[in-house]
């Protein structure tokens, strides 16, 4: 038996209780309030939009079971957001989400995309560099209140990145993560 795989959609305001959830279960020490939420997803929509905002929902259950969003000026895009759940690690949703962001850039048209991960989540950084995301710096005591310094990461022309690289004509890689910016 195969493992049905989550859809992505759009973020809707409705899906931001469900999300927090997640957040809160992920990242309890540094996770991001409802206002956070909102305040980005009234960037969202409309001929001004300067965000892309997804979550990943089972279509067995209606779960919420990842989310992710990047958001854009000019020519730079930002990830400020890739989470999948625990039970979710392994399954490639990290990748398909970062996918979407990277379509979402591309859309935007973003010359480049920037990212923070926590320096102890080599297994993000391990998804971003398959991606071809490359370190440029460190911002020391980012991730608070532990005080945890994050590896700045840049890629140059998401454009030409769509799919995970090792598999591309899959973009659901067996590697999942999850990660905040």
């Amino acid at each position: 038996m195969t493992a049905v795989t989550a859809v992505l959609r759009e973020m809707r305001w409705w899906d931001i209780e469900p999300v927090l959830e997640l957040e809160h279960e992920l990242f309890p020490d540094d996770a991001w309030s409802a206002g956070m939420f909102w305040s980005e997803l009234t960037h969202a929509r409309g001929p001004r939009a300067t965000r892309r905002y997804v979550v990943a929902e089972d279509p067995a259950s209606g779960r919420i079971v990842g989310y992710a969003g990047l958001a854009s000026a000019g020519d730079l895009g930002d990830v400020q957001t890739i989470a999948a759940a625990r039970d979710q690690w392994g399954t490639g949703l990290g990748a398909r989400l970062l996918t979407e962001l990277l379509r979402a850039a591309t859309d935007f048209e973003c010359a480049e995309v920037l990212l923070e991960v926590r320096v102890d989540n080599t297994r993000a950084q391990r998804l971003y560099e398959r991606f071809g995301f490359e370190p440029i710096g460190f911002r020391r005591g980012y991730y608070q209140p532990g005080n945890v310094d994050a590896l700045v990461m840049r890629l140059t022309d998401p454009a030409q990145t769509k799919t995970d690289p090792e598999h591309p004509e899959h973009p659901e890689h067996p590697e999942s993560s999850e990660t905040h910016g």
